[in-house]
């Protein structure tokens, strides 16, 4: 009975070509490389015209075989993308029965991904019933079932894969040389920037569009939010990016059609180093030559090239504007600039932020977490806003005072014949850390004897070492640091030294400002008492300074004097 069946069902499938007629589904993609070397008239053997010619002469000579052509392009798409348009309806057809039959020109065009040309071709038709038919390989799954089965076609689909594999490779090789050679390689330049009609691979600067972005980072900095810059810009009749250069008759993204300012673009000029002449580039990547996923990449990793064009923006107020991007710094409502201690206040015992509140005339801060979350987490940590404003002030007098003693007594000290820089203090914290080292490398080195000696097992010798790594590893940071201190202090403090001068500029200070805040107070304390602490920045700075006046001013009291 079995061996019946069996004959029964071979004679049922085999197929009469002059009977059975397809539903002829005719595939073709060119590339963005293959389009253009069209426009260019370098090879026109793949253009969509050639290969809509050399499908529809098949379908011509083989008439008899089909009930109707489809035609399916994708224009300008790699092959290693399975997300193409065209491609993705016509699997949709395959599925839903209204094709039967998929014809291509070559491999290649159907698909350079070896993976997914395989399990189409070799799973999903056959499964389907589906005719596939490439022209250039000779192949053809109903006439010829073994021609797909036959080695050309895994090889030529793997030669496929390959060579996507090795052109995308080539192309990161390119990129990433200009990167590092400081050619900027993006389609358009950064708003604010054109590129070099000379040098396609050079910024100039937009002195239009230059001066917009001069303002945007001055609205940050007196502590305007990035919602209300863009309606300041959009009130004010500024053109957005799109708008200016499709009124300048600039290139403009395909995806760009937004006329309006907003937070993301704000957000996007605030954070673009490329503004302060230096050339960043490499922040963003896709995922690899199959999946085109656009991918963030670690700031640690982006490439850097220095001063490759002229900066619109100052370094300095860069950094102050990426510390303040930093902050928890949200607007009160119907408000359009931060509060003066907006995003510096901090609970001194839970960490949280200190938030505002008004009664009435009475404007207080508070902890978060007691105000929101719950009152037995933390207690109010309340101050009102005249007394911590009074407070920061008088804090910050004091701290500018310290500046100018200090700058004063450094002058004294390197006028002085002779200057001493050692410090004992590092040389015994120095010495204090070696011997450390020392006693932690001895230990890892007399575990490997205790292991072979049977006192500890493998995993307790494994566990112990890694341990003491570990402990090696942070005790040679350390010195590195301590090092590297005990070398600065040996080459002596100069009276304008950046965190002097920061101070010294406030000398005559009467009010604040969150331009103030900002450039010398790193963040506020509030304590439940009601006392406050200032962390300033500069802090660690102000104490390699104030060891080098103390060092010189004990062996020499006339230089205090």
């Amino acid at each position: 009975m079995a061996r019946a069946k069996n004959r029964g069902y071979q004679q049922s499938y085999s197929p009469s070509y002059t009977t059975r007629r397809w539903k002829m589904g005719g595939y073709i993609r060119l590339s963005k490389e293959d389009l253009k070397k069209a426009r260019e008239g370098k090879d026109d053997s793949n253009s969509v015209k050639n290969q809509r010619d050399l499908l529809n002469d098949f379908y011509r000579k083989h008439i008899d075989e089909f009930e109707s052509m489809a035609e399916y392009v994708d224009d300008g798409h790699t092959g290693t993308d399975a997300d193409r348009e065209s491609f993705q309806r016509l699997l949709a057809d395959v599925m839903s029965g209204r094709i039967n039959c998929v014809i291509v020109k070559d491999l290649s065009r159907f698909a350079r991904n070896y993976s997914d040309a395989g399990s189409l071709i070799d799973n999903l038709f056959v499964q389907m019933g589906v005719r596939f038919i490439s022209l250039a390989e000779n192949v053809d799954s109903y006439r010829d079932p073994d021609s797909v089965s036959s080695i050309i076609v895994p090889i030529t689909n793997v030669m496929n894969d390959q060579y996507c594999y090795q052109t995308s490779k080539k192309i990161r090789q390119v990129f990433d040389y200009k990167r590092r050679s400081g050619q900027y390689i993006g389609s358009f330049a950064p708003y604010g920037y054109i590129k070099d009609p000379n040098d396609k691979h050079q910024l100039i600067v937009d002195e239009e569009a230059a001066e917009i972005v001069k303002q945007i980072y001055s609205l940050c900095l007196q502590g305007t939010t990035k919602r209300h810059i863009s309606f300041y810009l959009n009130e004010h009749g500024v053109p957005s990016p799109t708008a200016y250069r499709r009124a300048k008759g600039l290139p403009v993204s395909s995806t760009a059609d937004d006329p309006m300012w907003g937070d993301r673009v704000i957000w996007n000029i605030l954070t673009n180093p490329i503004y302060t002449g230096d050339l960043v580039q490499g922040r963003r990547r896709v995922k690899s030559y199959k999946v085109h996923e656009i991918e963030a990449v670690p700031e640690e990793e982006w490439v850097v090239v220095p001063d490759t064009h002229e900066a619109i923006i100052d370094k300095e107020s860069f950094e102050k504007v990426q510390g303040l991007l930093k902050r928890d710094t949200r607007s009160a409502p119907r408000s359009r600039e931060l509060h003066l201690f907006s995003g510096f206040l901090r609970c001194a015992d839970c960490g949280k932020a200190i938030t505002r509140s008004q009664s009435g005339k009475n404007v207080y801060y508070a902890c978060s977490t007691y105000k929101n979350r719950s009152r037995l987490a933390c207690s109010m940590h309340s101050i009102k806003h005249s007394r911590l404003e009074a407070a920061v002030l008088f804090a910050i007098q004091q701290q500018v005072h310290l500046a100018v003693s200090y700058s004063e007594l450094v002058a004294r000290i390197n006028s002085a014949p002779i200057k001493k820089s050692q410090s004992f203090r590092l040389d015994d914290l120095i010495a204090a850390k070696e011997r450390e080292l020392a006693k932690v490398t001895r230990y890892k080195q007399s575990l490997y004897q205790d292991w072979k000696d049977g006192e500890i097992t493998q995993q307790e010798y494994r566990t112990m070492k890694a341990d003491y790594e570990q402990q090696a590893e942070r005790l040679s940071d350390i010195l590195e640091r301590l090092t590297a201190e005990r070398a600065e202090l040996a080459n002596g403090v100069d009276k304008e030294h950046p965190a002097l001068v920061a101070f010294m500029r406030f000398e005559n200070i009467d009010s604040l400002s969150r331009e103030i805040l900002i450039e010398l107070i790193d963040h506020i304390k509030v304590y439940e008492n009601g006392n406050i602490s200032v962390r300033f920045k500069f802090a660690d700075e102000f104490r390699k300074i104030a060891e080098y006046i103390e060092i010189n001013t004990t062996i020499d009291p006339a230089v205090a004097g």
